[in-house]
């Protein structure tokens, strides 16, 4: 089934925060950390997602969703911080994409990561880039949409479990700025 993907509003973030929040938890319970530890729970994630609300009405946060099942339900996300430094504004963070268990191998990652990529685009975000666990499935992701690995640093973040592991830069421009 293909992914409907759609962005998500202040308003729509606030009136889907518990089926986000069940995501955020179906995905670190899977293993991913997203920066999040074992133990969270549908008090901390929603009211992480109640965090994002002001980003995303003063628009310096972009937010999608996926939905691939005939139940409608949110089953994916992934959202960009546009750099405010006056020096920076071209660029932007792609953060928490994020598939349900249940919904991997239908499409949704690359669905998502292409809707971030072209709302770049159309916002004029020249230079995306991420961060996400070395060796993990995410990686597979990024390259074969053509991503470029900037480096690799030991350590940087630990699992839900709390164990540390490296992590792996990339970046994507999305128009050449050499002229």
């Amino acid at each position: 089934m293909t992914a409907t993907i759609t962005p998500l509003s202040a308003t729509g973030l606030r009136a889907h925060r518990d089926e986000l929040a069940a995501l955020l938890l179906a995905v670190v319970d899977g293993g991913s950390s997203l920066g999040f530890l074992a133990g969270l729970d549908q008090q901390g994630a929603a009211a992480w997602w109640d965090s994002l609300v002001p980003a995303v009405e003063d628009g310096s946060l972009a937010l999608w969703v996926s939905r691939t099942g005939g139940d409608g339900r949110i089953d994916g996300t992934v959202s960009w911080y546009r750099e405010s430094k006056p020096n920076g504004r071209h660029r932007a963070e792609l953060r928490k994409l994020m598939v349900h268990p249940r919904a991997r191998g239908r499409g949704a990652a690359r669905a998502l990561l292409a809707e971030a990529e072209a709302a770049a685009v159309r916002a004029g975000v020249v230079l995306l880039f991420l961060d996400t666990e070395t060796g993990s499935g995410a990686e597979h992701v990024y390259l074969s949409a053509g991503w470029t690995e900037a480096g690799t640093i030991p350590d940087y973040a630990t699992d839900p479990a709390g164990r540390l592991h490296p992590t792996t830069f990339f970046y994507k421009q999305t128009r050449r700025t050499d002229g």
